[in-house]
Parts: structure tokens; sequence; C-alpha cells
């Protein structure tokens, strides 16, 4: 049987920083996970969620909550950042292997270099070449940690503002990578910010992709941003990332690929949002869940 499970994402409550003062509480979100009717839910940024295995294991089982996985959004871009990110990787490795989670996400963070020219290709700045170099050896120690140490499926997630932002980058990176180490969490959302078409991305690439994160994108908000410079995270204040449906990814046409290829595992629903700002999560994940379940991601579908 194929089982396609879905989760969802502490930053569909704003989570983002752990250290962030305006985030609800950690058992605010798995309530609220659990009532909308997910199964799973990522660990967030590490430190946001009970490092201790008992304390945070007893409140999954509780709720009858899986940990789907992990993110490292990380400036794997900056040489001087590496010692901080080297120790988040393994803290986060960790707590993964604890919960018995499989899927670890690796993001170039948003760079100073980049984030002006969010979704913009012609305009965005290159590496040169002794720097590409540099980050993809930082990517790939990452990778090997979570593959080879911590048995984990280790993606890269292409992040709008990051140095792997657009398909091109994205393309780069898988050549001159191995598959074994390095797979591919595809999100829906930051591929149409930057300008491409995650089906037709999925069609060449399938193989490779391990997990994904499913996020959809208002056409009107994304001109509006781009023509405007809008910051990444005004944009999503702004609604960048609408209810899945309402926008531009074609997730019947995922969701059909997904069964084709015999895929089983987790998607995770990602609709960022501000912490203070005027949405209501518990909402917003309802009719998340509601719209999967509608075109078909509510069930197990034989692959005999």
């Amino acid at each position: 049987m194929i089982s396609i499970k879905v989760g969802i994402a502490p930053c569909c409550w704003g989570v983002e920083f752990a250290e962030d003062s305006r985030n609800p509480h950690w058992t605010h979100v798995l309530d609220q996970c659990k009532a909308a009717g997910y199964t799973g839910i990522e660990l967030g940024p590490v430190g946001y969620m009970p490092s201790d295995v008992l304390t945070l294991g007893d409140a999954l089982a509780s709720r009858n909550l899986e940990i789907v996985g992990g993110v490292i959004f990380q400036p794997f871009h900056d040489p001087d950042a590496w010692s901080q990110v080297l120790d988040v990787s393994r803290r986060t490795c960790k707590t993964l292997e604890s919960h018995g989670a499989e899927n670890l996400v690796l993001i170039d963070s948003i760079s100073s270099r980049r984030a002006a020219t969010a979704g913009r290709e012609n305009e965005a700045e290159i590496m040169d070449s002794r720097e590409w170099e540099d980050f993809k050896e930082r990517i790939v120690t990452v990778a090997r940690l979570g593959t080879e140490e911590y048995g984990l499926k280790v993606g890269i997630h292409a992040h709008v503002g990051g140095f792997i932002e657009f398909e091109s980058e994205l393309e780069r990176l898988l050549d001159e990578t191995d598959p074994y180490l390095l797979k591919i969490c595809l999100d829906t959302g930051h591929s149409v910010y930057a300008g491409f078409n995650p089906l037709d991305f999925m069609n060449r690439h399938m193989s490779r992709i391990s997990y994904l994160h499913f996020k959809d994108v208002s056409p009107v908000i994304k001109a509006y941003a781009i023509a405007n410079r809008t910051n990444f995270y005004d944009a999503c204040a702004q609604g960048v990332f609408c209810h899945l449906g309402d926008g531009g990814v074609d997730f019947l046409g995922i969701y059909e690929r997904l069964i084709s290829a015999g895929y089983s595992g987790w998607c995770t629903v990602e609709q960022d949002c501000d912490p203070l700002g005027n949405t209501s999560p518990i909402e917003d994940a309802i009719y998340n869940r509601s719209f999967l379940n509608s075109i078909g991601f509510n069930q197990e579908v034989s692959d005999g």
C-alpha cells in the first residue's frame, strides 16, 4: 500500500526562531495540531520544543502525534557562522533520532546579499567559484552527518532569499552532490515564489525527492512583493502563502504524481504566518487539511 501522510509545521503558528518571545507555547501548538486532524508535526527550530526526550515524547504520545522531521534553517553561506550551523545540526539530528523521525531538511537561511532580490533571478548575486565550493562542502558535511551518523533522510530545500533559491542553483547543487547523501525536500511554495514549476521539477527528479513541504502562493501578493522588493517575512505577513488550493500550485497534479511514483511518506503543510498577525492558525490548519482530504490525501492507495 502507498501511504502518503500529512503533517504540519510550527511555522504555521508563526514559530520561525526558538527565542522569539511572540511564539505560542509548544503544548498549545501540539494541542491545535491534534485538533486540526494531523498526526505528525515537525520539530520546529531547535530549542523551541523540549530537549528532554521523555517530556516531549510523553506530550506527543498523549496526543497520538509523532515528530515528522526537522529543519536546519541556518546561514550555510556564511563561513563565520559555521560553528553555529554545525552545533544546531548536531542537536537537531540527535533530537530527531531520539524520536524516531526520518527527515532532516537543510535550508540556507535568508542572506542580506539576496533578500532584496528574492524571486528575481536575473538580479540576484551569484557566488564566485571558490565561495560556491566552500558553501557546497558545508552542506555536504551536514548531509553526511545526518545520513551516516544518524540514519536520516537529508533533503535540500530551496528557500526564497537564500543562495539555494532558484531552479538553476538547486539543479547545480544536485548535479554536484551524491544522491545517497543529499536528497530533495521539495517546497511547492518556495518553488513558485522563485519562478519554477514544482510539478515539472518533480517529473525530472522524483527519484531523489524524499520529503515535501506544502505551501500555496497568492499570485497577486507575490507579484506585489517582487515589484516592491518586499521583505520575505513582511510578504508572509501580507499573506503571500495563502490557503492550499487558493493559489497557483497544482496540488491535484502533485498528488497524482506522488501516487504514480509509489511515494510513501510524509508531506508537511507549511503556511508561514506572523505570530501576532490577524490569522487564525487552527482555522488555517483545518482548512488546509480539509483541502488535502478533498483531493485524495486521506487514504492509503493500493500499489498493486
